[in-house]
């Protein structure tokens, strides 16, 4: 397992649910019954998932109560404290060691303080498309920052429209409150600390959900221009549809197997010191 750019991320969202596909109208044939059997199995099957994961699902709704109200930088260390424990089995996710937690954090407190402490979204894009020409991956992996702000709207709407509504569902990896949204309910024009760690995860995990932003923009579905605070275009792209299922898995991956070619051919220590420049450039020293 390397140590991509994005394990800095902590909370991989998973794939988004599709809410634009064709729903059956009344005319569809009906779909098949389950015996009273089948029926209690799956019961029983959903009670036992219940259990297993209730623990869990309780420590999500936990944190993410915490991360909905930081007043101060103690109160953000105890969020990225929280998500950092539920990572300390990967070991690769250096950003999770007592050394860097506190930048995190920092940075975390500076982006619910205050407007001018977001990070700004062309930093995020920076970075990224920095990790990209390192690794050598394929000039489709460079992202703009408008596909970034499509892909944060997109991803919030569905977290907190769907995912986060499910208690079957609720998990730090759909956690809503991590997102920067401003006064109107749209994703603000930076990112929190943890947001950005999650979104730099995602478009390293599943860069099929970039690629279908993408063409959305060139599409006209969303609008790609983004000038600015006061830019409508925006409120157009936090209504878009969900990404879909079958545009993210039609693809083939253009970032992993780049990531795995370059510490093959630089070594993991390579590999390492890169991303920990990076992180620093994500999140410059106080």
């Amino acid at each position: 397992m390397i140590a991509v750019l994005p394990l800095l991320a902590v909370l991989l969202l998973g794939v988004l649910p599709d809410a634009s596909a064709p729903q059956p109208s009344k005319a569809a044939p009906a779909q098949k019954q389950f015996t009273p059997e089948q029926e209690e199995q799956i019961r029983q099957e959903q009670d036992e998932f219940k259990k297993q994961h209730e623990a869990a699902r309780q420590e999500a709704v936990r944190i993410n109560d915490l991360a909905g109200k930081i007043h101060s930088e103690a109160d953000a260390r105890q969020v990225v404290d929280s998500i950092a424990e539920q990572f300390t089995h990967h070991q690769h996710l250096f950003w999770a060691a007592q050394s860097f937690r506190h930048r995190v954090a920092h940075a975390e407190y500076e982006a619910v303080s205050y407007t001018a402490g977001l990070i700004p979204e062309q930093r995020v894009v920076d970075v990224w498309n920095e990790y990209v020409r390192e690794i050598d991956a394929p000039e489709e992996a460079l992202i703009t920052v408008a596909e970034l702000h499509a892909l944060r709207a997109a991803q919030y709407r569905e977290t907190s429209r769907y995912l986060w509504k499910q208690d079957s569902l609720q998990t730090i990896w759909s956690m809503p409150n991590i997102f920067a949204v401003d006064k109107s309910g749209q994703v603000a024009d930076g990112c929190r600390a943890l947001e950005t760690l999650r979104m730099i995860y995602a478009m390293h995990e599943m860069f099929g959900n970039v690629r279908s932003v993408r063409e959305r923009i060139k599409s006209g579905v969303l609008t790609a221009a983004v000038e600015g605070p006061a830019s409508s275009e925006k409120k157009v792209v936090a209504k878009a549809p969900a990404l879909s299922l079958r545009a993210v898995s039609q693809y083939t991956d253009p970032i992993n197997p780049a990531a795995r070619r370059y510490e093959q051919e630089h070594g993991g220590h390579a590999y390492d010191q890169m991303v920990r420049r990076l992180f620093d450039e994500l999140f410059p020293a106080e």
